[in-house]
């Protein structure tokens, strides 16, 4: 009969003095925290009962706490008040706080939802949200103004939002023009049901322009093919011909253009600029070189940082270093101060023959050790140094972080494998600290095995030095071998594990990739019959052995299909190489620009992150300065099919 893990716990927690997990009383709080898991309050409040000195002690009450939250017979106010009370600025008084705010929000109790709520010092979204609710419930009228004066930033905002937006509307605290913006931003994202609730807020609950919407959304190309002659004579036939285009570029901005076409002289000049903007985009994503033409068509109108950004990158795309030059300028003051901007500012300089304007730029970052600095460094002939080794902490700071309840919390839900409330024990007891501090905190978390803690610890302490801590190599026994059957780069396996999996074993994505390198269940299995692996099943991703031998095997396949470019295969390696290969151009094209107009976001930071990370690896393995941008190049012409 196979033994439960509850009765296992119940047998450890009647041997007392018992060390198994590691200290006296752990095992209390393991069987505690499953009794939150299984939702057993009798086991739960017989552990908080009999408080013990442990470090972790303050959890069991914290979890009861919880569990009653959950009932439909929550605790006294009273009781949650003076836990919270007793650890103030805590984690678990922190979390309990915000799922009783969630449990007043349920039960309709917005006058406790406010009054606990001013307690909270940096609300997220939802909690923002949730707060604007309860004060227009309560009578607070003024909300709406402050909801209509941050109108354009509200498209994307949590749904807990959703309520009061209409509100808003309903009261006219916002026009009709800019709730018409709302659902154009709605439909151009990767919800665009969301407008649904937008187009009930002005016409109300109309079955007849719902399922129109239904199908300018879900079949825009045939829904402009059938569009009646008089489609424009209203606002909502005009939005929804509109909603179809961008849905359709989204798919495919050749073929909206061509239905634009047709459609185009029943339509405002606003209109006309609207749509010019979005197909600009996709085509701008999509690398076609109509992009350019369609911004320009689209004149100077208002456009959202995305827009602005991608039409940059059309400019690169084009080696339009004039228009580079003039996109920059046109971008919003805070966008333009960032790195990747800089830096294409000055490339447009030199272009265009301007050095020492370049120059400027180039040194404006070249102090900086991310992927943008690194090649402005290299346009000052500044290739990256090996770096110096760290400074070991003091005796004082290292018996700080040692003595830092946070941190000694922390570490003890590590040994128990409770991972999650480890880190967020860990991100509290660091915040606000001073770098020393944080160094001594970074070494302890390395020495415990908790690479993540260590690389992120050190980063924050200072992103220019603490190179060891920031970019240790462990599992060298396992790593260095595979590299070697492989014959891949040790630098850039390093580079690509760092940023996969921060050197977690167990770590697991929301999409399901698993391991030290992150590799998906279908990809292990592929890989495993490529490389004829017997007896293979996903189970084996867990261990590292077997994940690092899956990884770098699948990296060498990527290798071999992408031209054998680390650029390519990383995107590959993210992306899928179906996807890095479309990504290519019909001519030869800097790996750089390439990089920069990879159309997913987290593609295109990924792979400057892992190039980067390589750099600085082959510096530390090598000793010798290191070339990103040799190690960038050129990505060659797409084959022809």
């Amino acid at each position: 009969m196979k033994t439960t893990i509850t009765s296992v716990l119940a047998i450890m927690l009647a041997c007392s003095g018992s060390t198994a997990f590691g200290q006296q009383g752990d095992q209390r709080i393991l069987a505690a925290h499953e009794a939150l898991r299984t939702g057993d309050r009798a086991t739960l409040a017989r552990l908080a009962a009999t408080p013990e000195q442990h470090v972790l002690d303050q959890y069991v009450p914290y979890w009861l706490l919880l569990n009653k939250l959950a009932r439909t017979d929550p605790p006294p106010t009273t009781e949650l008040a003076a836990y919270i009370a007793a650890h103030p600025g805590e984690v678990t008084a922190e979390r309990l706080r915000a799922v009783w705010l969630k449990r007043l929000a349920a039960d309709k109790d917005w006058s406790g939802f406010l009054r606990l709520s001013r307690e909270v010092a940096a609300p997220d979204a939802e909690l923002r949200c949730l707060v604007w609710h309860a004060r227009q419930l309560t009578g607070d009228q003024t909300v709406l103004h402050e909801v209509a004066q941050q109108w354009l930033e509200l498209a994307d905002a949590h749904e807990a939002c959703q309520p009061v937006l209409q509100a808003a509307v309903r009261h006219k605290a916002v026009d009709d023009d800019a709730v018409w913006w709302h659902f154009r931003r709605q439909i151009d994202s990767r919800t665009p049901e969301r407008a649904y609730d937008t187009l009930t807020w002005l016409h109300g609950n109309k079955n007849g322009e719902a399922k129109a919407l239904g199908h300018a959304i879900k079949s825009p190309a045939v829904y402009l093919d059938r569009l009646p002659a008089n489609f424009a004579v209203t606002r909502s036939g005009r939005e929804f011909a509109l909603a179809a285009l961008v849905r359709l570029a989204r798919q495919d901005a050749l073929a909206a253009a061509a239905r634009f076409a047709r459609i185009s002289n029943r339509l405002g000049n606003d209109d006309l600029s609207y749509v010019h903007v979005a197909m600009a985009l996709h085509a701008a994503q999509s690398r076609l070189p109509q992009a350019m033409d369609w911004f320009g068509a689209a004149g100077e109108v208002p456009m959202t940082n995305a827009q602005r950004e991608w039409r940059v990158r059309a400019a690169l795309r084009a080696s339009d270093w004039r228009q580079v030059e003039r996109y920059i300028k046109a971008l919003p003051q805070a966008t333009r101060a960032a790195p990747e901007w800089v830096y294409w500012l000055a490339r447009a300089h030199a272009a265009q023959g301007h050095t020492s304007d370049a120059q400027a730029l180039y040194a404006s970052i070249a102090t900086d050790v991310h992927y943008y600095g690194l090649l402005a460094a290299e346009e000052l002939g500044q290739p990256f140094p090996p770096p110096p080794p760290d400074s070991p902490p003091t005796a004082q700071d290292t018996a700080r972080a040692r003595n830092d309840t946070g941190l000694q919390r922390s570490l003890a839900l590590y040994r128990l494998d409770l991972r999650t409330e480890a880190v967020r024990e860990w991100l509290r007891a660091v915040q606000g600290k001073d770098a020393p501090f944080l160094v001594a905190a970074a070494q302890l978390a390395l020495a415990d095995g908790h690479y993540d803690r260590a690389i992120n610890t050190a980063e924050l302490a200072d992103p220019r030095a603490n190179f060891n801590l920031r970019f240790v190599a462990p599992y060298r026994n396992l790593i260095e071998p595979q590299v070697r059957i492989q014959g891949l780069d040790m630098a850039w396996v390093y580079g690509l594990m760092r940023q996969e999996s921060r050197f977690i074993a167990p770590a697991r994505s929301h999409a399901g990739a698993q391991g030290l390198m992150q590799v998906m269940p279908a990809t292990g299995k592929w890989v495993a019959k490529q490389i004829g692996l017997q007896g293979y099943h996903q189970g084996m991703l867990t261990d590292p052995d077997t994940n690092v031998q899956l990884g770098t095997s699948y990296m060498r396949l990527i290798l071999d299909d992408l031209d054998n470019h680390p650029v390519l295969a990383a995107a590959g390696y993210n992306a899928g190489p179906g996807r890095a290969r479309r990504w290519r151009d019909t001519q030869p094209i800097d790996a750089t620009i390439y990089v920069e107009t990879i159309p997913i976001d987290e593609t295109r930071d990924y792979v400057k992150k892992v190039l980067a990370n390589a750099v600085i690896y082959a510096a530390m393995f090598e000793q010798q300065p290191q070339s990103l941008k040799a190690r960038l190049g050129i990505i060659g012409a797409a084959p022809s099919n």
